[in-house]
């Protein structure tokens, strides 16, 4: 089994549904580190399991700099923003979304 990761800094904001009074409840930003994990028992005929110019543009060129209540259709926890990334990429088996020092969320696909 072959195992790659990418490591990447998504600069963006967004407010979050709360039942209950929150100051993340308000517009505010991150600066999210997001670590992709992929696999594949082949590489592909370019020998790899995905190429990392890929991972980048799916997850980075698409929510860097955004607002993502708007990109997203979901309540954008970073548990979420976990899960959506693993089934965005067929390859991905696990994400971590550090959304500030101290607090990761990782969503891993359950074989």
């Amino acid at each position: 089994m072959y195992t790659v990761s990418k490591r990447m800094e998504i600069a963006g904001a967004h407010k979050l549904d709360l039942p209950y009074e929150s100051k993340c409840g308000r517009v505010h930003g991150h600066n999210w580190v997001v670590t992709v994990y992929c696999r594949a028992k082949e590489l592909n005929p370019q020998g790899m399991v995905v190429d990392f110019t890929k991972i980048k543009e799916d997850i980075h060129g698409y929510l860097d700099h955004g607002y993502l209540n708007e990109l997203l259709p979901f309540n954008p926890t970073a548990e979420n923003i976990a899960r959506w990334i693993v089934d965005r990429i067929p390859e991905c088996f696990k994400a971590e979304v550090q959304e500030s020092e101290g607090n990761v969320a990782t969503y891993e696909v359950d074989d």
